[in-house]
């Protein structure tokens, strides 16, 4: 029989987060199925209340994406694209510098992601480290996901913490989220099958960790998951915070299927998720990742407007200013590339919150009452 979450369950979930007892896998799957969003967002709301009070977050910063060229071409991706594509790109040292010296004054971090490039070695990726750390002196470099460090730690016959010290010696201070998907293998095979395994993706990021290079975690919802796929992946990393403490934010990221292998397959009802399952996502994170400070809805996944109403659902930070972003507009994204720090800034006042910029490591680089 199909179990039926009523809101006299509810009240059992919300004693039970308000008593600050820790929720279970059964206890996620049920929030992602009661109907009330705004019960679970309001309860939300309350958790993030205790941790961050009204103050949200934001950064201004300045992505690039080094090149498109990638081995993997999973069904999810719209960005990447095979060597000899005739709109495969790669920046070199020069162009990346370039990049990195625009965008403005005042920009406390530099975020670098791109795709797996044969042709491209450790040295590039040092030597893109160095020249951001050259143009961009005490800015913050949060750059490359675990696919990535995995993929140079097979090309150069490395292990992960070798390729993770070099990079740290050029500059690097974090890891960003991305490659987690969804940890579920049955998942994974579907969306994107040539890509590194959850366990992987967790190992490298503990790697990371316990050499002081803090990350962020994801998970790209909204195609073929279930919610118990869902809470699992979600439950790994509330598992994986307890061993290192070492993530720094939990971001949740929608799929766009625009351009993807899987857009044909909109029959099965691959469409990318609704705003309600946006709220849904962001509110049940703040509530089983207890262990995780910050939550953050990417304003370039979901659009400012979502965003902003996303921080009465449990949500403390809006990401940054961006300047660029390639991987999701190549998916059908939106939303503008960049973002000002004077809009971000009215969005969260306009929401009844206090703005706080802070810096990749979330120390408070200005507030405003």
């Amino acid at each position: 029989m199909k179990k039926v979450y009523g809101d006299e369950w509810f009240a059992g979930i919300r004693e039970k987060v308000l008593a600050g007892r820790r929720l279970d896998r059964a206890d996620g799957v049920g929030l992602f199925a009661y109907p009330d969003l705004l019960a679970i967002g309001e309860l939300a709301a309350l958790v993030n209340a205790r941790v961050n009070g009204d103050r949200v977050r934001f950064i201004v910063n300045r992505h690039i994406n080094p090149t498109n060229v990638c081995v993997n071409l999973c069904p999810l991706c719209a960005f990447g694209r095979a060597q000899q594509a005739a709109d495969a790109y790669t920046m070199n040292l020069d162009e990346v510098e370039e990049r990195a010296a625009t965008g403005g004054p005042g920009i406390t971090e530099v975020h670098m992601v791109g795709g797996l490039n044969p042709a491209l070695d450790l040295d590039y990726y040092v030597g893109l480290v160095e020249r951001v750390r050259r143009v961009r002196p005490g800015v913050l470099q949060q750059s490359f996901t675990a696919v990535e460090i995995d993929f140079l730690a097979a090309k150069e016959d490395l292990g992960i913490e070798e390729v993770l010290i070099k990079l740290k010696r050029a500059g690097l201070t974090s890891l960003p989220g991305g490659g987690a998907e969804v940890f579920s293998p049955r998942v994974r095979q579907l969306v994107c099958p040539k890509k590194i395994s959850g366990e992987r993706w967790l190992e490298i990021h503990e790697t990371a960790h316990r050499l002081g290079l803090p990350t962020n975690a994801t998970m790209l919802y909204g195609h073929v998951e279930t919610y118990e796929e869902r809470v699992d992946h979600l439950l790994a990393l509330r598992t994986a915070q307890d061993r290192t403490g070492g993530f720094l934010a939990f971001i949740p990221l929608a799929f766009h299927p625009r351009h993807t292998a899987l857009a044909g397959q909109r029959d099965a009802g691959i469409k990318g998720p609704t705003g309600v399952d946006d709220l849904r996502m962001l509110a049940v994170a703040r509530l089983l990742l207890d262990n995780f400070d910050h939550v953050k809805a990417f304003w370039i996944m979901i659009g400012p407007k979502l965003a902003q109403v996303s921080l009465s659902f449990g949500v403390d930070d809006l990401d940054g200013t961006v300047v660029e972003e390639r991987i999701t507009h190549a998916a059908g994204a939106e939303t503008e590339e960049g973002i000002s720090r004077v809009e971000l800034e009215r969005l969260i006042r306009a929401a009844g919150k206090i703005p706080v910029e802070r810096d990749t490591l979330y120390n408070v680089v200005g507030e405003a009452g």
